[in-house]
């Protein structure tokens, strides 16, 4: 064995150096040779299902998107140091036909025909072909430019399929604060026109919504999709005076530990009875309802009395045929993008905590049956995220991308300022501002915005001590998905007629109702307001050097407010 020679740190270094050179260069050609031959890159959708010992893997079901070019990010963070211009509030309506172009809206892959006589290994072949030859297509058809980030992991397709295929009533949950971008057009049509079953759009997290956006958002989506059961939920009950919180004008923090107190349980045990009609035995169901809010106002439980025994959480890998209401019980599958709610949506039907929940999109791993009442049985399925041309921003914003993966997080940040006055919301300093100059003659540009930020709350790299935007950046991505800086688009028409919505009767009931029982929340003082109005206030007033709160804990759910003295002490 030849002798070792020593490796000075300083031929480390150029090796290094000679890698990283050799990666971009082929990276370059690989982009040269691409638009050369005029064709796109097609990512390589995952085929992990044929190797039985990937099977066992715990992470066959993570979140899978194609990865974009290097020089796409050096384009776009070069982009993200231009000043930006402000749009008027008329950006946050968003009308369905521009966002999904009818005749171009992407479709979802199906499951192919089956049969008992095929083999599981032979299904499991043509699936794979078949999504590969979609994927292929759907590159075909659509540039990467145009199409937003999707799901490339078949395992997860897999478990839609299960799921829809199972169940007598779907239930697609949405985020109220932009629920035109978690509604799939194409799901619609599969699960109402081909499958034939009701579905029903759950719009979560209502209490992140004004009352009068909320219902403004139903009767469009009731006029645009007929077929749709409409139902209101938020596992949370409280809207703490936020009428402006539409328009990112207020930053508040919203509370973790606390009861589920879930509004619209009810609702939804309205809307499967009237799909049933009888052939199923729900008042089971509505008896615990009525249990559930009349032990609302009692002392919150500890998550370890909850009986982790309501829960089933085994893959299977099973092909079944439908049967409706098998056996006399109602089957309801939980689909949606992640990050929507799904699983919180599950623990608020129970009462309790029975389904792990993060901030982290992804996090529900495989396919989980929870059993409502002896005749109502959930499925919950991992979050999705379905094709389409929803600008990539908009879904890092929405949480439906891991913020931690990001690898150009100044754009999303230039996006929510374009439609929110972030300087003004969070009092920040230009950095290129002198006592003897006016602040108000200076642009922003993104990059501006998050070392302003880095400063207030005093985020600096370890050896330089320079501000660390990047760190600054992924913070206020994180606190505006956690709902701490709002960011709730409109319906077309909205602005022009928001104090019609405001004051329609279906507002002041859903008001009504979500205040009926604000335990569990801060009763000395209300969320501290922070307005464009106090744009003059001293912006270097308000920061603090507590440790950043990022976590992405199991008890990240969302919750109420909290009471606060200092404005800024919410966000960290």
């Amino acid at each position: 064995m030849p002798r070792k020679k020593p490796f000075s740190g300083k031929q480390k270094k150029k090796q290094m150096q000679e890698k990283k050179h050799r990666t971009e260069e082929g990276s370059d050609e690989d982009e040269d040779g691409r638009h050369h031959r005029g064709k796109h890159h097609k990512p390589k959708p995952d085929s992990q299902a044929t190797d039985i010992d990937k099977r066992q893997d715990p992470h066959r079901y993570r979140l899978q998107f194609y990865k974009e070019s290097n020089e796409i990010i050096k384009q776009r963070k070069k982009e993200a140091m231009q000043p930006f211009t402000r749009l008027p509030e008329k950006s946050l309506e968003v009308d369905m036909d521009v966002l999904y172009k009818p005749g171009s809206t992407p479709d979802i892959p199906t499951r192919p025909a089956w049969d008992y006589k095929l083999t599981k290994h032979q299904l499991e072949i043509r699936e794979d072909k078949i999504f590969k030859d979609y994927v292929d297509k759907l590159f075909e058809n659509f540039k990467i430019e145009d199409l937003s980030y999707f799901e490339l992991n078949l395992e997860t397709w897999r478990q839609l399929w299960r799921v829809l295929e199972m169940s007598d009533i779907l239930l697609l949950i949405s985020d109220i604060r932009h629920p035109m971008l978690n509604f799939s057009p194409a799901l619609y049509h599969h699960v109402t026109e081909e499958l034939s079953k009701p579905l029903i759009l759950v719009l979560n997290k209502v209490d992140l919504a004004p009352p009068g956006l909320v219902i403004a958002w139903r009767e469009y989506l009731i006029k645009k999709f007929p077929k749709l059961y409409i139902v209101c939920f938020s596992s949370f009950q409280k809207f703490d005076n936020i009428s402006d919180m539409a328009s990112g004008s207020k930053v508040h923090k919203r509370k973790k530990h606390i009861k589920y107190d879930a509004l619209g349980p009810r609702e939804l045990w309205q809307a499967c009875e009237d799909i049933v009609q009888g052939k199923v035995d729900l008042s089971g169901w509505k008896s615990k309802i009525e249990i559930d809010l009349s032990d609302a106002a009692g002392p919150d439980l500890p998550d370890e009395e909850d009986d982790p025994e309501t829960v089933t959480e085994k893959p299977d890998y099973s092909y079944v045929q439908h049967e409706l209401y098998k056996d006399g019980v109602l089957t309801i599958g939980c689909v949606g993008y992640p990050n929507v709610g799904k699983s919180s949506l599950i623990n608020g039907l129970m009462g309790k905590k029975v389904v792990s929940v993060s901030k982290t999109p992804g996090h529900t791993k495989h396919f989980q049956t929870i059993f409502l009442t002896p005749t109502v049985k959930l499925c919950d399925c991992p979050g999705l995220v379905f094709p389409s041309l929803v600008e990539k921003s908009l879904q890092i914003l929405a949480g439906i991308y891991p913020i931690a993966q990001v690898r150009d997080p100044y754009t999303p940040i230039g996006y929510l300022a374009q439609r929110i006055d972030l300087p003004a919301l969070l009092r920040l300093v230009h950095p290129e501002y002198e006592k003897d100059s006016e602040q108000k003659t200076l642009e922003w540009s993104a990059v501006d915005i998050c070392e302003a930020w880095a400063e207030k709350r005093r985020f600096y790299t370890s050896k330089a001590a320079r501000p660390d935007i990047s760190r600054a950046a992924n913070h206020l991505l994180r606190i505006t998905v956690d709902g701490r800086i709002q960011l709730c688009f409109r319906p077309p028409g909205y602005t022009d007629n928001k104090e019609y919505w405001e004051d329609h009767e279906d507002s002041v009931k859903l008001q009504a109702r979500s205040n009926h029982n604000a335990d569990g929340y801060s009763s000395e003082s209300d969320d501290v307001q922070v307005t464009a109005d106090n744009s003059d206030a001293e912006a270097g007033d308000g920061g603090d050097d507590e440790d950043d709160v990022d976590d992405d804990d199991e008890g990240g759910e969302e919750g109420g407010g909290i009471s606060l003295s200092n404005p800024f002490a919410a966000l960290g």
